[in-house]
């Protein structure tokens, strides 16, 4: 199901300083469901999330390297450089204290100046360096973490989160990017997990409730989808991206009426979308009330940002299909007046031929001959449209014409074995049944069916019998 509403997502550094400036973009959330990048998550602006990257510079003792009493010291000045906001001369005392003797804490604090930095793959060589060399050092796990989801490098960033879970660092941001990585790689049961426990221990955050959700949608689990969306629909009752994943709900429950109630309640926010309307033009059909339905189409036309005929056409090919020839006139009327031009040969192909269609239910048969004409300029190789003129031309018992189309059509290896047959119907209605034979026994060669080994041995019949 194609796109929905447009949410702002705040994009920043992970890691940004207070003094960083908080960029705003606009993402479109697709209708299947809110994919983002890592960098996108709107997770990496939040004020707690930022503290808490800022006190993983703070020693947790049980976890974490031994330092000798020099290098306590060394560490100290690096934070006195650190909080004088000097990354410079912090960075370089690190560089020359780190090494293989070096502790761990070293390669991780001038990590984390990196990550601060936006150096993301050097700042991911050093948190490997430090967890190498201490396994159990949950902040340097944690933030490798972190770069793999900004990365979006998921096969790498679930075992390094999975990693700070089992050394005991199981919070909402953790298990929420945890569930975030596995959705990516289409784990969607483990995804639903992780998501559950982000929102146990954080449950005001969206993102993972909008996590919880593409995980239903993925597994199909319908029901579970819009018992959600029930929930966060009633917190936010203006977001139209809830009502319509809610609506895609009903559409997966095979429940359409209900879905067409919340694309009603998106219009009456305003923030109707191509999609909705054309789904609620869908629903509309189906129900048989196709002046709504039209009414519904039109409107999706002149919403759309591009020009696309496509929906509107096969929702008129559909209309025409069920005897809807004024509703199909009507929609046809408002695709060339919205498409003019734009429209391309092909589009305007099918267009021409629902309107001989119309033509013919009216009983309008010039105009039905006209469009037809026009169609083959369009394209002088459309058998289905010679065959139409054909017909036409027996009709108006002009049988030599006729014959003249569907040769045409014949000619063509895809339209031949039913050009033939109308070929040999119009003998057959002259009497001349052993010129029919031929045809016939051409068309089924190409193109066996049942009907027409019937007719053939029937017309084999009479003309035995009259020679």
């Amino acid at each position: 199901m194609n796109r929905y509403s447009t949410i702002v997502i705040l994009l920043t550094s992970a890691v940004g300083s207070a003094s960083t400036v908080a960029a705003a973009t606009q993402a479109t959330v697709p209708s299947t469901g809110f994919r983002m990048s890592g960098a996108e998550l709107a997770i990496w602006n939040d004020p707690a999330f930022q503290k808490q990257f800022i006190q993983s510079y703070v020693a947790e003792t049980e976890i974490e390297p031994r330092v000798t009493a020099d290098e306590i010291k060394q560490m100290q000045k690096v934070l006195d450089l650190i909080a004088a906001d000097d990354m410079d001369k912090a960075a370089a005392m690190l560089e020359k204290r780190r090494g293989e003797a070096g502790s761990a804490v070293f390669d991780f604090t001038l990590a984390n100046i990196y990550f601060q930095r936006e150096q993301l793959d050097q700042a991911a060589v050093l948190y490997r360096v430090a967890v190498e060399k201490h396994p159990k050092f949950r902040r340097a796990w944690k933030n490798l973490g972190l770069i793999y989801v900004r990365q979006s490098d998921w096969p790498n960033a679930i075992p390094a989160l999975s990693r700070v879970v089992e050394l005991g660092g199981g919070d909402a941001i953790t298990y929420g990017l945890l569930g975030f990585a596995y959705s990516n790689v289409e784990d969607d049961l483990a995804a639903e997990s992780a998501y559950r426990q982000a929102i146990l221990l954080d449950p005001a955050t969206l993102d993972w409730q909008m996590g919880l959700l593409r995980s239903f949608f993925k597994q199909a689990r319908f029901a579970d989808a819009v018992a959600l969306c029930d929930r966060l629909i009633e917190k936010f009752p203006d977001r139209a991206d809830l009502w319509l994943l809610q609506a895609n709900a009903y559409i997966g429950l095979d429940q359409p009426l209900r879905a067409a109630e919340n694309y009603q309640i998106v219009d009456g926010l305003g923030q109707s979308t191509v999609q909705s309307l054309s789904m609620l033009g869908d629903i509309y059909v189906n129900e048989e009330l196709y002046e709504l339905a039209v009414d519904t189409y039109i409107r999706a036309m002149e919403l759309a940002p591009r020009p696309d005929p496509e929906r509107a056409i096969r929702a008129a090919k559909v209309l025409s299909a069920r005897g809807e020839y004024d509703q199909t006139g009507r929609l046809i009327g408002s695709i060339q007046a919205v498409y003019g031009d734009q429209v391309q040969p092909d589009d305007r192909k099918d267009l021409l031929k629902l309107q001989a269609r119309i033509a013919v239910a009216n009983g309008a048969g010039d105009e039905e001959a006209r469009v037809l004409e026009e169609i083959v300029a369009l394209d002088p190789l459309d058998g289905e449209a010679l065959i139409l003129l054909g017909q036409h031309s027996v009709r108006n018992g002009d049988a030599e014409r006729a014959v003249f189309y569907y040769e045409r059509a014949a000619s063509m290896e895809k339209f031949e074995a039913d050009a033939k047959v109308r070929h040999a119907q119009l003998l057959v209605g002259q009497g001349k049944y052993a010129e029919a034979l031929p045809l016939l026994r051409r068309a089924q060669s190409l193109k066996p069916r049942d009907n027409i080994q019937q007719y053939m041995e029937q017309v084999e019949r009479v003309a035995k019998s009259r020679s």
